[in-house]
């Protein structure tokens, strides 16, 4: 992102949400290469929520799409889609009539999740009004204990069996999201976060074919487990999503460099004090996300670079972006020459968000000027 600014930013009005074409394309081409074929790709589009990103992903060689919430798998929907892994756990019946009938009606094929007896339930319901049959995969809780049935084969397998007892319902097998990766500190700590899931799902499976219930797939996904990841053995699946963007939360756990981020906020300063220079990016557009999961791996609000207005350069010593209200963000300047109308590149600690916030995004292509604009097709169906 540092490296793409040059002129545009006289162009631009402030504060604007900046995309690096090449970064981006570096970072969908660099994961199909990790994966290399090894497991099927299906990256989760709420890190853009953008059709033309998802375009990109999918050419690369993705297999698929993730989704979390039923109104952006809908909005994501695209002629040519053959999958589409929802990863939530719905339990509202019309919620998955709603999806389930789009993804007819396009021909992609979507698969649920569910970690009750409950969201089978309302799966099997809205499956049945659609007049559709639908994939069904069992969410297991490998450490971040948010979603998910404890990680035994005795806890997954009521499910698979309640699954497989609902007319129009099939066991797809298991689905994780180690995200409590986010909470190590350096990349070979996060490997054994990766290898820890994927040996426990794949105890799972041995546990769940000893007693007759067969495990088609193994799906995970987490954006810093694959950038340190331990192999693919026994995974069928992964589905990261912040890797087209990374940020500085990918940067402070030791999985991602700061020359790799592909997304930042261009701002204008427009107030000076004696601590802060004061920007017209607040947390409307920044959030105030420090990090998903409990990362404590940033500090601030993020990491702001100085442009220079006669070369387009950026200065590379970073101010920190120390706190935000909503249409302000405050830097502390350390006694920089950063007077109002000076404008900076801030880098968040959490792209996935500020995507989010975002009505539209100044895509900058190699020479630094805007090749295009993005809008997130799904930015507001939030359901």
């Amino acid at each position: 992102m540092l490296n793409a600014v040059g002129a545009a930013h006289e162009e631009l009005e402030t504060p604007v949400v900046l995309i690096d074409d090449e970064r981006l394309g570096a970072n969908i081409v660099g994961m199909a290469r990790r994966v290399d074929g090894k497991a099927r790709l299906s990256p989760h589009i709420k890190t853009h929520k953008c059709r033309a990103i998802a375009a990109r992903q999918l050419k690369a060689g993705a297999g698929g799409i993730t989704a979390a919430k039923s109104q952006e798998a809908v909005a994501m929907l695209m002629p040519g889609l053959e999958r589409l892994t929802l990863a939530h756990p719905l339990i509202d019946p019309a919620k998955v009539r709603r999806v389930v009938t789009v993804g007819q009606r396009n021909g992609t094929a979507v698969r649920l999740v569910a970690d009750s007896a409950e969201g089978v339930a309302a799966l099997a319901e809205g499956v049945a009004a659609a007049g559709a049959t639908a994939e069904v995969m069992v969410k297991v809780d490998v450490g971040l204990h948010r979603c998910g049935v404890a990680p035994r084969a005795d806890a997954v397998a009521p499910l698979a069996a309640a699954i497989a007892k609902q007319p129009g319902l099939s066991f797809a097998g298991l689905i994780a999201h180690a995200g409590h990766a986010y909470r190590c500190q350096g990349a070979e700590a996060v490997r054994e976060a990766a290898r820890a899931e994927r040996l426990l799902l794949g105890e799972i499976r041995n546990g769940l074919g000893k007693a007759g219930i067969d495990v088609p797939e193994i799906s995970v996904g987490s954006t810093p487990t694959l950038l340190a990841h331990d192999g693919f053995d026994g995974i069928d699946e992964v589905r990261p999503g912040n890797y087209v963007f990374l940020d500085l939360t990918q940067v402070g756990i030791g999985v991602a460099e700061i020359d790799d981020i592909a997304l930042g906020v261009l701002a204008t300063v427009v107030s000076r004090n004696d601590r802060h220079a004061i920007t017209d990016a607040g947390s409307k557009v920044l959030s105030s996300d420090k990090g998903p999961h409990g990362s404590q791996s940033v500090a601030g609000h993020g990491q702001a670079f100085a442009i220079d207005f006669q070369t387009g350069r950026i200065d590379r010593a970073p101010m920190t972006v120390t706190q935000l209200s909503e249409e302000h963000g405050f830097l502390a300047h350390e006694g920089r020459d950063l007077s109002p109308g000076s404008r900076v590149v801030i880098l968040p600690n959490h792209a996935c968000v500020v995507a989010n916030l975002a009505r539209r995004m100044a895509l900058i292509d190699a020479a630094g000027a805007v090749a295009d604009w993005l809008e997130p097709d799904a930015a507001r169906l939030t359901q």
